[in-house]
């Protein structure tokens, strides 16, 4: 029980500190590309320190690596409360250490719950990760008004980093794993491993999808004719979906040898929904949202699974899963700055989003190696 309530703090805070950020630039008096870098140092720094995930686990083992990450991101989270150069550093540092833990967790999974419970696990961490940043963004806004401070509001984020602290020392006994001559791929077999690039891009793709949509859906649907709380409840309804779609995802895919069929019905769900909200009437767009946002989660969800099951041991599966979300955070973080661009030359959000579409066929022709064989060799 108290592995699973370790796991259960971790995974709460892997997004947590993100999602306040976004309900409080309206009231923080940021410009647009302030607040537009603000909003891209999180995937841009996750993609840049994933490589520490293999390295810190490599040298500390998991358990010890997890709460060296959680040491660092509460200091990020203090940091981050200290006026606006401490908002900028320590959303850098936070983001570096969630970078950490986005890595190890897998690997965790795989040494500790592995083999018939890594699809569950995996669900239940995207599921977390979904349910805590929907309920965040909830509660941001509100904080805000009831102490009309957004560092304190912003600082609400360490009491999951301290739970955290609180836990993680029972797990730091676990010795561990001993290193072997085979246990690793170099890091030129693994750039050169088409099964690895499959997974990488899959994940790519699929975050560049999360994060532009949920930074501009709003906007879409307004644009669309919407009033802005019906956009508000269309996103409300697509976190909902991103939190099942998380969870059932990883279930279904761990429970299969092959996960081929998973990975096209989640790009199949993210397509669906995107042309529901690019053509389907306004009034409909809430269950076009959740079918949507089911795909966006799946597609959150079922690389964690696909970290342990390309990887012949928990070696090779921090070494993917760095490799992954290195350059599948980079990938994401260009997403809405693009999708920005391409509206502001085009007048109208349905450049864009024929562009991701466009990026979801290509994922689909891609991504099924992702499904089988190995990255080991």
């Amino acid at each position: 029980m108290t592995l699973l309530v370790v796991f259960v703090v971790v995974c709460l805070n892997l997004r947590v500190a993100f999602t306040g950020i976004g309900p409080l630039i309206p009231v923080m008096g940021l410009g647009q590309v302030t607040a537009t870098v603000l909003t891209t140092i999180p995937p841009l720094c996750m993609g840049l320190f994933a490589p520490l995930g293999a390295l810190t686990r490599t040298r500390v083992g998991e358990e010890r690596g997890l709460f060296i990450a959680t040491i660092v991101l509460t200091a990020g989270i203090v940091v981050r409360s200290l006026g606006m150069v401490g908002l900028f550093a320590g959303t850098v540092v936070a983001s570096a250490a969630i970078a950490v833990l986005n890595v190890l967790t897998p690997v965790l999974v795989r040494k500790r719950f592995a083999p018939r419970r890594v699809g569950v696990m995996m669900g239940l961490y995207a599921l977390l990760m979904g349910a805590s940043a929907a309920l965040t963004a909830a509660v941001t806004v509100p904080l805000y008004q009831a102490t009309g401070s957004w560092q304190i509001t912003l600082g609400a984020a360490l009491v999951p980093a301290v739970l955290g602290l609180a836990v993680l020392p029972t797990q730091l006994r676990v010795p561990p794993t001993r290193r072997s001559a085979t246990a690793y791929v170099s890091w030129a077999g693994l750039l050169r491993n088409t099964t690895a690039w499959a997974v990488t891009g899959f994940f790519s793709i699929q975050t560049l999808l999360f994060y532009t949509l949920v930074a501009w859906l709003p906007a879409i649907m307004v644009d669309a004719g919407a009033g802005p709380a019906s956009a508000g409840t269309a996103i409300a309804f697509c976190l909902v979906g991103v939190a099942a779609g998380g969870f059932l995802g990883p279930a279904w895919a761990g429970r299969r040898e092959s996960q081929q069929l998973p990975i096209l019905a989640t790009i199949a769900l993210c397509l669906v929904g995107l042309g529901g909200i690019m053509f389907a009437p306004v009034s409909s767009a809430a269950g076009w949202a959740i079918v949507l946002g089911i795909g966006l989660g799946a597609g959150q969800g079922i690389p964690g699974v696909l970290y342990v099951r390309r990887a012949a041991n928990q070696h090779q599966t921090a070494q993917l899963s760095s490799m992954a979300q290195g350059v599948g955070f980079l990938v994401a973080a260009t997403g809405p700055v693009l999708a920005a661009a391409l509206h502001g030359a085009s007048g109208t959000w349905t450049v864009p989003l024929v562009a991701l579409a466009i990026l979801l066929i290509v994922n689909a022709a891609l991504s099924p190696r992702a499904g089988s064989g190995t990255a080991s060799a």
